[in-house]
């Protein structure tokens, strides 16, 4: 379903033994409007769901409805994370209904479920699925700035329509060219607000040649020094300019240059 994330707490004795009624819910099973089945086999701690967007951690095992097993997070010692808008749509449903430290078996139909794909597990699947815990998201984590959706009058200005606003002084005393290789850590929003990238989420830096990104970063990364900080607001046409799949519109980074390579 996503990849392994961290070794778990073991708080129970896992089965892999596919469950009595792998074959069909049960008439005591609760049935939604989409044909998703579910029974809760765990009462939860937590009292917030998720939502569709919402990054959510959980452990799982899942079968066939001939009692084949497929898949389990238990086998790799590990939990996994993943957005929930970008798994099978029973998935996205289901662990919306749940809460921290619940435990639910559900019964997804296959339109909610692999849709015949090639290679995938095929009819009707089963899944114990306990939702660990529901991680904040990518705003929650790295919040918008005040000024986001423009830039403020004392923003400095270039002739391209770039603006910039120191936000920490640097130590260092030369500035990139275009061509150096660039060391960074930085933050990306859009001017509604949402984030859309980060490299604090990652854990590490990013690398890159300053020719080879958006036009914004090029110009504005050879303002900077080593240490410091600043915050960009990037017009689309020094952007993506459109690019189906990014994010649109003027965007407005947070970056902090580490190293000139």
């Amino acid at each position: 379903m996503a990849t392994a994330d961290k070794k778990p707490t073991a708080t129970e004795k896992v089965s892999y033994a596919p469950p009595a009624d792998v074959a069909a819910p049960p008439d005591s099973a609760t049935k939604t409007a989409s044909g998703l089945a579910y029974t809760v086999l765990r009462k939860g701690t937590g009292t917030t769901h998720p939502s569709a967007t919402s990054e959510v951690e959980v452990h799982y095992t899942g079968w066939q409805t001939d009692g084949t097993m497929f898949d389990s997070s238990h086998k790799r010692s590990a939990t996994i994370k993943f957005p929930l808008n970008k798994v099978i749509a029973g998935w996205t449903e289901g662990v919306q209904l749940m809460v921290e430290g619940e435990k639910s078996r559900f019964w997804i139909p296959e339109e909610l479920a692999y849709k015949g794909r090639p290679g995938s597990p095929s009819g009707m699947l089963v899944f114990d699925v306990e939702l660990v815990s529901i991680v904040p998201s990518m705003s929650e984590r790295y919040p918008a700035p005040a000024n986001v959706a423009a830039a403020p009058p004392d923003a400095k200005r270039t002739a391209s329509g770039l603006a910039y606003k120191v936000l920490k002084a640097g130590t260092g005393a030369d500035h990139p060219t275009a061509t150096n290789r660039v060391k960074v850590h930085y933050t990306g929003w859009q001017t509604d607000g949402t984030t859309f990238d980060s490299s604090h989420k990652r854990g590490r830096p990013a690398a890159f040649p300053l020719n080879g990104v958006i036009g914004g970063w090029t110009e504005g990364v050879q303002l900077m020094v080593v240490g410091e900080q600043m915050r960009f607001w990037i017009p689309e046409d020094l952007a993506y300019k459109g690019r189906p799949g990014r994010p649109s519109g003027m965007l407005v980074f947070d970056i902090e240059l580490l190293e000139i390579q």
